[in-house]
């Protein structure tokens, strides 16, 4: 719906439908995002910072975008918005650095044996096993990995996340690093029933999902240009490993879930196994929350793609 050239903004609160303020003579192209940005506008509480704001036509609905316009939105000469404080938040890459530094740092400990952790007899030793040496390794590179494209890589289209995400996602990643660490390094850990070719086949799954998952991430980069919000349909580069995206809307996925599959094969360690299926089911959830993103978005969508498996899920 069209407004008149001035319109009023009256922005309540969502939860107890308050009234923090009332904007008079809001000119076109006022937006949702220029109203949030002052605290002086939601009540004059300087905590409510824009990052924390979410502004919304319903109380219950999803946040306006900071580049949506009054002029374009279903609201007459009296625009109602809802405010709603998102609490204190926290920068993505932060989130990120810490939730990987912790793995990197933990299973480290286990794999030097540093006192405290298991029988006094077995402090700072080594095991016999060459597995458990590529193991570590390979734990050891996929987070390093993970921490440099969080610096140089990765491209965020929100800026923050809740503080209370960052105990939530380091309890997770943490917890099953030494989880996994404990078993894989304790001193009477057995290496896999069918020996060195079992450790070899794995190595190659794993290096081979690591490479195509750091390939699906530079490609995603190379999608949206630095400081901006753009969303494109991804599609395979030269590339060959960005050519599973003829299938699948997320392979960023399908290969992590296939380095953690070599993984596991390789130390044939059930802690590993867990946390093997409990990260696929979670971004089986991401992916199809991204695959119904891109359909509604985008009308031309590849009809052939799945979310995170090919012709199956």
């Amino acid at each position: 719906l069209q407004h008149p050239q001035n319109c009023c903004v009256e922005i309540l609160d969502a939860k107890t439908k308050e009234k923090l303020c009332f904007l008079d003579k809001v000119s076109p192209p006022g937006s949702p995002a220029f109203l949030i940005w002052d605290p002086l506008y939601v009540g004059g509480d300087a905590q409510w910072y824009p990052a924390r704001q979410s502004i919304r036509l319903d109380p219950k609905g999803k946040s306006l975008k900071d580049e949506d316009i009054l002029q374009n939105l279903p609201v007459g000469t009296t625009a109602t918005l809802y405010f709603r404080d998102l609490g204190a938040q926290i920068s993505w890459v932060t989130v990120f650095l810490t939730e990987y530094a912790g793995p990197l740092l933990i299973y480290l400990m286990f794999y030097f044996r540093v006192p405290f952790i298991y029988s006094p007899k077995y402090d700072f030793t080594t095991s016999k096993h060459w597995v458990v040496h590529l193991a570590c390794m390979c734990h050891s590179f996929h987070y390093v990995k993970r921490l440099l494209e969080t610096l140089f890589v990765h491209r965020f289209s929100h800026g923050t996340m809740p503080l209370r995400n960052i105990f939530k996602n380091c309890a997770y990643y943490w917890g099953f690093a030494a989880w996994m660490a404990y078993y894989i390094n304790h001193p009477l850990y057995t290496p896999p029933a069918y020996g060195e070719e079992q450790i070899k086949v794995a190595l190659v799954i794993f290096l081979f999902c690591q490479i195509g998952n750091f390939s699906i991430h530079i490609a995603l980069r190379n999608l949206r240009p630095p400081g901006s919000k753009t969303r494109k349909i991804p599609y395979p580069t030269k590339n060959p490993f960005t050519w599973l995206f003829l299938l699948v809307s997320c392979p960023n996925y399908t290969y992590e879930v296939g380095s953690w599959v070599g993984f596991t094969v390789m130390t044939q360690c059930l802690p590993v196994a867990f946390f093997t299926l409990v990260g696929f089911i979670q971004m089986t959830i991401w992916a199809k929350g991204k695959h119904r993103s891109y359909l509604k978005e985008f009308r031309d969508y590849p009809p052939l793609r799945s979310p995170i498996l090919p012709f199956m899920l």
